[in-house]
């Protein structure tokens, strides 16, 4: 049974955390400063925010499986492993194509050998041929998925090539819902998933990042259409990751919303009360990771609805 989210968590724990320069030119969501500020601390620093909220998911039932990153190669971004790897309900793993060359050393067999004691895999997709044309598709980040009815939207970008979706689409018998989206400078969204965030029962997404007004009209349709409330957010919001979160769902099946604390503290009380309407909110301090990795709760998650093995 398809469902749009899961217990069980895979993440991946840093050990040589920084800011990417590879990645800094097609990441707006990347601060500079913040990186000159805590380059001595970051890795120490972004390992207390990463075991507080594995501690924290833990602490509310979800079953998160915990892997080391390695000395060398060196991964500065490992800890965002949604990017380079999806698991999905029919037992199909896929590999994606990264636009970072350091950032594809972070795709280890090891890992899928290590889920694969605990879950069933009996199909491989492997995308990542597209790099040597320059094609790239970074799982998670450049698509976000509607499990429930095979839909994924996708904002265009440096990071995310339609013919790559296109191939997705294919293997995986998916709607694509394409579109672009820019930020309040004009520049692209580097990934789908700091603007928007499927849940069971609702979506978190910046139409204002979306300026063509037929583009932004389908994705609205699109997610009303398939029985979703849709809670916007602005602009501002979306600069503070509040559109990088993730329901995720305790082993008894209570449903709940991970977002960092920035996220949180952006969102108007309106928003909070049509969120928890829906799922218990759960916020943790990433601001070292955020400055840093551009990236927040939902990139440091991937989640892993392969079917168990009993």
């Amino acid at each position: 049974m398809r469902t749009q989210s899961t217990s069980n968590l895979l993440m991946i724990r840093p050990v040589r955390f920084g800011f990417n320069e590879q990645t800094a030119s097609s990441n707006a969501f990347q601060s500079l400063s913040i990186a000159d500020q805590t380059k001595a601390i970051a890795q120490a620093k972004a390992l207390e925010e990463f075991d507080e909220m594995v501690r924290l998911l833990r602490a509310k039932g979800m079953n998160v499986l915990v892997i080391d990153d390695t000395e060398e190669p060196h991964t500065p971004d490992s800890i965002f492993p949604n990017n380079w790897v999806s698991f999905h309900f029919n037992g199909t793993v896929i590999t994606y194509p990264m636009q970072a060359e350091n950032r594809r050393l972070e795709r280890r067999e090891d890992i899928l050998r290590k889920i694969e004691e605990q879950f069933y895999i009996n199909r491989r997709v492997d995308l990542t041929a597209f790099e040597n044309e320059g094609k790239f598709l970074e799982g998670t980040g450049s698509m976000v998925l509607d499990r429930k009815y095979k839909i994924a939207y996708a904002c265009l970008s440096p990071r995310t090539h339609e013919e790559v979706l296109d191939a997705f689409a294919l293997q995986m018998n998916y709607e694509v819902v394409k579109f672009n989206a820019e930020d309040e400078m004009g520049r692209p969204i580097y990934h789908t998933n700091v603007l928007m965030c499927i849940g069971d029962l609702f979506a978190v997404v910046c139409l204002d990042a979306i300026p063509d007004p037929d583009e932004k009209f389908m994705v609205r349709s699109s997610l009303e259409t398939s029985g979703r409330q849709v809670v916007e957010i602005s602009l501002e919001q979306m600069k503070h990751f509040a559109g990088n979160m993730l329901q995720v769902r305790t082993t008894k099946g209570e449903q709940v919303l991970m977002m960092s604390t920035k996220a949180y503290e952006s969102l108007t009380a309106r928003q909070i009360d049509s969120l928890d309407d829906y799922c218990q909110i759960l916020h943790t301090d990433l601001s070292i990771i955020e400055g840093n990795g551009g990236g927040s709760a939902r990139c440091m998650i991937a989640e892993i609805h392969l079917p168990m093995k009993y």
